[in-house]
């Protein structure tokens, strides 16, 4: 083996892409073994799906690709960004009905949560709690759905599969509560923070499905 062949050799098994020199299994997540490029990946990705999903009803199509860019990147899969923009304008078609549907819902429980903070309601309280649970339960199944969509399976599989796709792991479930919520949470706080928000929320995506212990 010539001196760059050992070199390139030497590479592929830090980042764990490629064969390995000793005798260990390969690394789970090959891409993601740098933690640094990582947390940048993650920031294009939230940066990318902001972009694609300014529109709101784009934001489904725009998941899916952030979801799908991720997982290449951390499967040492070629994963430049004209690839996420030729997978959003794949589930653009379909996800504009998503998206519409998602705002029309969403829309309707925020005016019941305002209804119900402003007193003229009876029992305003419980409804208002009823319109949170609903508002991230709709977020969830969201995930779930752009987490499954895929060019060759298109959106209807993927929202029809949402309740098995969720009770199937009800802890993975609770992950992407959690991340939901934190996107949420982080946007309320301070909107810029939407950008990494939703980049992370996609690598939870990725990994929640994968993560070590299931089964």
């Amino acid at each position: 083996m010539s001196r760059r062949e050992l070199r390139a050799a030497k590479r592929a098994d830090a980042s764990g892409s490629g064969p390995v020199l000793d005798e260990r299994p390969a690394a789970r997540f090959p891409g993601a073994t740098g933690a640094f490029a990582l947390f940048g990946e993650v920031l294009l990705t939230g940066l990318l799906v902001t972009a694609a999903g300014i529109a709101v009803i784009t934001l489904p199509a725009a998941l899916a690709a952030g979801i799908r860019h991720l997982r290449r990147y951390v499967n040492a899969e070629a994963s430049h960004a004209k690839m996420f923009w030729h997978d959003w304008r794949k589930a653009l078609p379909g996800g504009l009905v998503v998206g519409v549907v998602a705002l029309v819902a969403a829309l309707i429980l925020v005016l019941d949560i305002d209804l119900a903070s402003s007193g003229f309601l009876p029992g305003g309280p419980v409804i208002a709690v009823f319109g949170w649970a609903g508002l991230v339960v709709g977020a969830v199944a969201l995930l779930a759905a752009t987490a499954a969509w895929t060019p060759e399976r298109g959106w209807r599989p993927a929202v029809r599969g949402i309740p098995s796709a969720l009770t199937a792991d009800p802890v993975g479930t609770l992950y992407l509560t959690a991340a939901a919520v934190l996107v949420g949470v982080a946007t309320w706080m301070l909107f810029p923070l939407l950008i990494p928000a939703l980049g992370c929320v996609a690598l939870a995506v990725v990994a929640v499905p994968v993560r070590r212990g299931r089964g």
